[in-house]
């Protein structure tokens, strides 16, 4: 049949396959994720307040309303609320700052100590005043020791009240190149001798010479040791005039070491005896370097010598020294 050659046209369905939640997508887990993180804050938030004091809440909105006024905020946990306001502390209701207790307490024995410091330096200067007019009195009012007032200096030092008895060329206070007192030097020395006495301070003797050498050199008997000697003489010459022997605190020979006139070394006035009356800071600072030195270690360790006999040369006889 005719009709049976015609192809048959194939009818072809399409099917649509439609998505349920296509058009959300994973929005939604966010939104969620956030929300939960949010209400996992809220509810922390809500702990923390719980469990806050008064105090540590008011610190808090004192931060935030003028941050500049707070200095620091540390804590380590609920009621520790250390250094909160400047100056530290823990009462957080304060607005200008705190300091710990201790604290005050260690700065008031600070200015306390210095006060009393200064007070003590004070009197002990004016102490030191007086005693340097007395001394000055008891030198003019005496008729052996007014000629020779041009040859004692008296001046305050860092030190304290610093006594200089100066050589002249015409009046020399030691035998020549010895340490044999002449009587005008005794004289003086035992005249305030007894005025010293009268003060509590501790005194400190010094020996200066000259820069003319010895024949035999430094290896043999020097400046060093002839300056030492006079020192140790004016001590004894001292404790005969009424001073007593503990209120010598150091005796030391300084040689050409200290010059009275540096642009004339050989002058005779480089040759003298300086007496300090210490004040307390001087004998502070004597005895915490004599602590230092007797505390090193090697002190414990070392092995006990016998001591160096005594090999000095005898002291040549030097005229002019």
């Amino acid at each position: 049949m005719a009709g049976d050659s015609k192809k048959v046209q194939p009818i072809i369905i399409k099917r649509i396959k439609k998505g349920g939640h296509a058009a959300h997508g994973g929005a939604w887990k966010i939104a969620y994720a956030d929300f939960v993180t949010a209400m996992m804050a809220f509810f922390l938030l809500m702990w923390l307040l719980g469990s806050t004091t008064e105090g540590d809440k008011k610190g808090i909105a004192d931060y935030f309303n003028s941050p500049l006024k707070i200095a620091f905020f540390g804590g380590s946990g609920a009621g520790d609320a250390t250094s909160l306001v400047k100056g530290g502390g823990t009462n957080l209701s304060e607005t200008v700052g705190q300091v710990k207790k201790g604290s005050a307490d260690e700065a008031e024995e600070k200015r306390r100590r210095k006060a009393v410091r200064m007070e003590q330096a004070r009197a002990e200067a004016a102490r030191l005043r007086v005693l340097k007019q007395k001394v000055e009195e008891v030198i003019a009012n005496d008729d052996r020791l007014a000629k020779y007032k041009t040859q004692i200096q008296l001046d305050m030092t860092a030190e304290g009240l610093r006594i200089q008895i100066i050589d002249d060329q015409n009046r020399a206070m030691f035998e020549s190149g010895a340490s044999d007192v002449n009587s005008y030097m005794r004289d003086i020395l035992r005249a305030i001798g007894g005025v010293l006495d009268e003060v509590p301070n501790r005194l400190t003797i010094e020996g200066h010479t000259d820069a003319k050498p010895f024949s035999g050199g430094e290896r043999g008997y020097s400046n060093w040791e002839l300056s030492a000697d006079r020192a140790n003489a004016s001590r004894r010459e001292l404790i005969a005039g009424g001073l007593k022997g503990t209120k010598v605190l150091r005796v030391q020979g300084l040689a050409a070491s200290m010059l009275y006139e540096k642009d004339n070394p050989e002058s005779p006035l480089n040759r003298r005896i300086s007496i300090i009356v210490m004040n307390r800071e001087a004998e502070d600072r004597f005895f915490n370097v004599a602590r230092a030195e007797s505390l090193t270690p090697e002190d414990d360790e070392a092995p006990s010598e016998p001591p160096t006999p005594d090999i000095r040369p005898s002291r040549p006889d030097l005229s002019g020294r």
